[in-house]
This record gives C-alpha cells, structure tokens and sequence, in this order.
C-alpha cells in the first residue's frame, strides 16, 4: 500500500508540472472541441495529431493523446442535446432523451448531468487503473511467447466480435491489416514481402501515413460527400444549468450503473465508449419502471450512457498499459505511439518507465477535473463553432494532415500513401466495413508473427507447445467459446439489435 501511495505522489509530480498541465489542458480543450464538432471523431483527431508528439517527451504526448480521447466523451454529448447531432459515435444514444430534455427547456439539466456523470465515472475509472494495472502487469511479466501469441488471438477475434456490423466484414478487415503489417524487410530472413520492388515501402508501410488516412482523410471525404444536415439548434437561452433534486435521485443509480457496466466494458478487447454508452441505454430502459418515459426526456437516458462511455473510455488504457494489447482503434494509435518513441508497449514499461504509467494515470484525474471546469462555461462558444462551415473546416484540417505526415520522415512518398489510404478508407465507409479492427490487425500483425516464431523455436518446431503451457491454453479456449458464441443466431441476432438501439 505504500508503493501505491509513493507512486500516486510520482505521478502527480509528473502531471502537476506546468508543461504537462499545458499538454493536459491542450488535450481537453482539442478533445471537447471534436467532440462538438460532428464527422471528426477521436480516432480521426489523435491520428492526426500524433506527427506532432513525436517531437514531445513520451509522457507529455501520451498525457496530450489521452486528454483528446476522453475529452471527446465530454463534448459529443453537447452537440447530441443541444442540436440533436451526435459529435461522437459514443453520444448517438444521448441524442434521444438528452434533445427532449432539451426542448423542454431542460436543457441545462442534461449538460450538468452529463458532465457529472462523466466526471464521477472519470474518476472511479481511473482508480480502477491505478489499482488494478501493476498486478495484471505482474502476471504479464510471467508471459513467454506462446502465452502472448494466444493472448493477441484472443484480443483480435474479441474485437472482431464487438465490432459494429458484420462480423465477416469485421473478419475481412483484421486480415487485411495482418497482410498490411507483413509489408516490408523480414527480420529473421532479410528478404522483401509485399514490396513490389518499391524501395521506400522496403522499411514497412508507416503506421501515421495509415492511421491518418483511413481514419482522418476518410472521414473528411465522407464528410464532404454527404448531404447538409439539417440542424435544430435549441435557441432558448440555458437559463437554469444545475439539476432539481429529482433529476438527481432519478439520475445517480443511472451513473452508478453506468460507471460499472463502462468499467467492465472498456477493459474487454473491441470494447471501450461506444459500446458501453449502447449497452447502458439498454440497461437502463431494462431496468426503468416506466420504459415508456425512454425517448420523451427520461434523465437516466443521458445519465447512464454518458457515465458509461467515459468510465469505458478510460478503463480501455488498462490493458494497452499493462499487457501492450490495444483494446480499440485509439488505443492502438497510442501504442503506436509509444513504439516511435522507442517504448516497448507491454507490462515492463511499470517498471522500466514508472514516470510515465503513475505520470498519465495522474493526468486523468486532473483531466476529468479541468473538463468539468472547461465544458459547462464554454456551452455557448462550442454551439457557436457549429455555425462554422464544413467546407472551410475540412480544408484547414487537410492541411494540418498533410503537414503532419511529411514532418514525421520528410517523405513527399508518405503524403501519396496518406492520400491513397484516405480513399480507401472512404471505400470502407461506403461498404460498412469498421476500419478499426484492420488498424488493430496492423498493430498486432508484426508482434503475433514474432511471438508465433519465437515459441515455435523454443519447442523445436512443435505447434503443442501452445496446448501444452496452461495460461495458453486457457485463452485459445476463450477463444473457441467467444467464436462459438457468436455463431449462434440467438446471441448474433441480439449483438446486431444492440448497435441499432439507436
């Protein structure tokens, strides 16, 4: 208990320093302001934004990266009440009571309980990181190779399972970013895969050129291709922004369950905002005494999913922390991360790095402080931003994008590649197929290769050595189970009712 409490007063020595308090701050503030703004979401925004940590300490950017990612939980959901357009994925289901309320003139209500929520199920989150990270990590350090390659078998055929859509899609985009990751030199062999005799692409394909294509360009063209949206901005003026005592009864057991199921959530690979904010909507019109108040301006409909998507947002660090397995697209992007900077992701960076572990999870607590502080007075500025045009938005964004990229390797190349990935993420779009798990397939791709390769040397080429060692076994039986419950038509059937409560 001692340790926990000295490495609790490390990590706010580290976040406390005015340069990490700027980065947080800057984080926060990025991190609300795409949450506001509808088509740019967090995985778009810390793609392009990671060239520019490269040029920051390790800590810092993280700590940056975090503050964009949980900061976006906070601004969808004033978009989603006040004009009825979900700023991020995580706040579609906050539309459907949180703009009732709105038009009822309960406006103010809905935000306050909105940013409470999130700030109780911020807080609780990240204690459950502080205490539950190092003994995990402890259990990870006892992984040889052929637990870890398991481990990852299970992390990709979960996140397929929890992605939107079809699974067999879903399948389809974790192959194709396996075969993406293999582009490049063979470590063990030296020889040239998927090169196509193109020198530059001899080094491997970049993770930022990807990430930011896919993720950022794609979301631009498809912005820009889609149909103006007609918007219903609430013009009465928020009069009274603290709840009733009744909306607090009403709402408190809401945030509680929110908090709990967002936590469990978030841990699980495929997991993290948007599933748990779907899955506590449901929850709460299960529970309800009167489900027919859900869709009219019910507070709970806000309460819960805008608790969960916070606390699921941040228990989702706990595993790329401790274990270096990224439970979804952002996390993935903050391995990549880590890995430029020359970090190993994995459960030794506890202790070869406790600056940076102890320094970010102590950053999240005073992130979620400065949110709450931030959103509540900046309602009227960020409604404001609304007004701005796409087409002006979208430009300067491209831009940013551009030069980001070219300053990571000062490759007019990479550029090209961005823009190449850019239209392909926006064929993705148009197929319904979720590029989160190819981003994951890419990101793991490479580490199950060399886990898979390593174990098979140990064992002198015998593919038992994966049934034979326990904790190995044990997780490729999880996932047979996972495989087996998904192909029965009753759970398929729910898991598609799921993503289409909205």
């Amino acid at each position: 208990m001692g340790d926990f409490f000295s490495n609790l007063a490390l990590g706010f020595g580290i976040a406390l320093t005015p340069m990490n308090l700027g980065y947080a701050l800057v984080g926060c503030l990025v991190g609300t302001l795409i949450g506001v703004l509808p088509g740019i979401g967090p995985i778009a925004t810390v793609a392009m934004l990671l060239p520019i940590t490269f040029h920051l300490e390790p800590v810092s950017g993280l700590i940056m990266l975090a503050g964009i990612f949980y900061g976006a939980q906070y601004g969808g959901s004033t978009t989603a009440i006040l004009v009825n357009l979900p700023g991020e994925t995580s706040s579609v289901v906050t539309c459907i009571d949180g703009h009732q309320m709105a038009r009822q003139g309960r406006a103010g209500a809905a935000l306050a309980i909105a940013a409470l929520g999130s700030f109780f199920a911020g807080c609780f989150s990240t204690a459950l990181i502080a205490m539950f990270s190092p003994p995990l990590a402890i259990v990870g350090q006892s992984f040889g190779a052929p637990e870890y390659f398991s481990l990852l078998v299970l992390g990709l055929v979960a996140a397929v399972v929890l992605a939107h859509g079809s699974v067999i899609k879903a399948i389809a985009m974790v192959v194709l970013g396996l075969l993406l990751g293999l582009v490049g030199t063979d470590g063990n062999t030296g020889a040239q895969r998927f090169s196509f005799d193109i020198i530059i692409l001899s080094d491997g394909i970049g993770f930022v050129p990807l990430a930011v294509g896919v993720f950022g360009l794609g979301e631009i063209i498809a912005n820009l291709m889609a149909p103006e949206q007609q918007r219903t901005i609430v013009q009465e003026k928020i009069s009274r922004l603290w709840p009733t005592m009744q909306d607090f009864r009403q709402a408190w057991p809401a945030v509680l369950r929110g908090t709990a199921l967002g936590s469990i959530l978030g841990v699980l690979p495929g997991g993290g905002a948007t599933l748990s904010s779907f899955a506590s909507y449901v929850l709460e019109k299960k529970v309800a005494r009167d489900p027919s108040r859900f869709g009219k301006g019910a507070i709970e409909g806000v309460a819960g999913p805008e608790s969960a998507n916070n606390a699921g947002a941040q228990t989702s660090f706990i595993p790329m922390l401790t274990l270096g397995i990224p439970g979804n697209a952002v996390m993935a992007l903050m391995i990549g991360a880590l890995t430029i900077h020359g970090i190993q992701p994995g459960p030794q960076v506890m202790t070869e790095r406790p600056d940076l572990f102890w320094g970010m999870v102590a950053s999240m607590w005073i992130g979620n402080l400065m949110l709450v502080i931030i959103n509540l007075p900046l309602i009227g500025i960020w409604v404001q931003l609304l007004k701005v045009p796409y087409r002006l938005l979208n430009l300067a964004i491209l831009l940013f994008c551009a030069i980001g990229v070219y300053t990571v390797n000062n490759s007019a190349f990479e550029i090209m590649l961005t823009a190449l990935f850019g239209v392909l993420g926006y064929v993705f779009m148009k197929l319904e197929c979720e590029p989160a798990p190819m981003l994951l397939g890419f990101i793991l791709g490479p580490l199950m290769e060399e886990n898979l390769r390593r174990a098979m040397r140990i064992a002198s080429g015998d593919p038992m050595i994966f049934i034979q060692r326990p904790i190995s076994l044990g997780l490729l039986i999880a996932t047979v189970l996972l495989l087996l419950i998904v192909a029965l038509p009753a759970i398929r059937s729910k898991r598609e009712e799921a993503f289409q409560e909205n």
